[in-house]
């Protein structure tokens, strides 16, 4: 008898086909959807694997109504959707999809960099709504961005690639993480800072830190009024990292000049959030890794974890390896 499979979202069909060569699957496959809590209570009880992404929150309540699952396959590289914990207590294992991810996140957080510092999306309404009459040395001006300063808080797989970045812009690269990078220094010409000199001396701030208890509202009013008043901040890691409220009242009182987020503590954000009341904030619906290219892979990664795990085989990214035995 084939384990059986539930895939919380509809993802692209071969990669379904691909998984049900190996478990029975049930898809629930409302796409824009996020499958109901009740539905992923009644079903999470007779499941063997769960394919799942980060807008399902997969907690010990969650984890206790599935007497027969062996494994959590997220659709993400981050997993703070997930209690790990308890699925380690229980023999689960958790799987993410790291890597596919790295260079699509990149460009979308320059392309939100550049487009906050020029106050794209301002421009374009700006121009669609029938305002542009004339022009004013003074119409929606922005940031430089080719040879300002830019922090890397966080100097992981996507932070390297956004760095990479910089250098076409003849930026200057500061960077704080836990431990240095010395190949970022030698190769990008990087410098290690501490916290308070890059929030103090950037231009653009960019938040790529993971998402945990220590870096759980990371940035907040005391961070804030270290920057420069012309800085701008760009968080596509996650939210909950930055201080919602706090960033919300620096950029109304100008402590800081604006800010780029493809991401918030609650998502998806409410249409009432203040953020989106803002002209000096450029909002996405974290659509970091949404091209067609990387969608595919993660899916396909995700897939390939779940696979294997359910085959009693190690999975290729394995978040809690103290499940695999």
């Amino acid at each position: 008898m084939k384990p059986k499979v539930l895939i919380t979202r509809k993802i692209a069909e071969p990669i379904i086909e691909k998984i049900q060569e190996y478990a029975d699957v049930d898809v629930w496959d409302q796409e824009d959807v996020q499958i109901p809590r009740d539905i992923l209570e009644n079903k999470i009880s007779e499941i063997d694997g769960l394919f799942c992404l980060i807008t399902e929150s997969i907690d010990a309540s969650l984890i206790d109504k599935a007497p027969n699952l062996k494994v959590i396959s997220n659709m993400a590289v981050g997993y703070n959707n997930i209690d790990v914990d308890t699925a380690t207590k229980k023999g689960i294992m958790v799987t993410n999809t790291p890597d596919v991810l790295t260079e699509t996140t990149a460009d979308l957080t320059f392309t939100l960099l550049m487009a906050t510092a020029r106050r794209l999306v301002e421009a374009s309404d700006f121009l669609r709504d029938g305002k542009w009459e004339t022009w004013s040395p003074n119409l929606l001006t922005g940031q430089d961005i080719y040879g300002a300063t830019i922090g890397i808080i966080g100097m992981g797989r996507i932070g390297e690639a956004v760095a990479r970045r910089t250098k076409g812009f003849n930026m200057n690269l500061l960077y704080h993480n836990r431990s240095r990078n010395p190949d970022v220094e030698q190769e990008l010409g990087a410098t290690y800072v501490s916290m308070e000199t890059l929030l103090s001396e950037s231009d653009f701030v960019v938040v790529m830190t993971p998402y945990t208890a220590e870096t759980r509202n990371l940035i907040t009013a005391e961070q804030l009024k270290l920057m420069k008043k012309s800085a701008i901040l760009i968080n596509t890691a996650r939210g909950g990292i930055v201080n919602e409220a706090d960033l919300y009242e620096a950029l109304v009182n100008g402590v800081i000049w604006g800010a780029g987020l493809d991401v918030f503590e609650k998502e998806p954000v409410p249409a009432d959030h203040p953020l989106l009341t803002l002209p000096n904030v450029v909002t996405l619906p974290h659509i970091g890794s949404a091209s067609i290219a990387t969608r595919l892979k993660m899916a396909n990664l995700a897939a390939e974890n779940l696979i294997l795990a359910l085959k009693g085989e190690k999975p290729k990214h394995l978040v809690n390896k103290l499940a695999f035995s």
